[in-house]
């Protein structure tokens, strides 16, 4: 069964609970998601991105990986 945006969005908020989510996508395999999270201020981009994806709890792993590729956006609030 293919991961959904909304599978995405629930495994991001389980990590990041205070988050600002949005994910879109609808083809099971190509996404895009913005993350917008106190616990990313003074982090840099990389830092952010690596636990976003570490929170997709290795859906994106390798060629059996659920998730083929998401475009992830990530910040701390303004």
């Amino acid at each position: 069964m293919p991961i959904t945006a909304q599978d995405i969005e629930n495994l991001i908020r389980a990590a990041f609970p205070q988050a600002q989510v949005r994910v879109e996508g609808d083809d099971g395999q190509h996404f895009a998601a913005e993350v917008i999270d106190e616990s990313f201020r003074g982090k840099n981009r990389v830092e952010q991105q690596r636990a976003v994806y570490a929170a997709l709890q290795g859906r994106m792993d390798g060629a059996r990986g659920e998730l083929h590729a998401l475009a992830l956006t990530t910040k701390a609030p303004e």
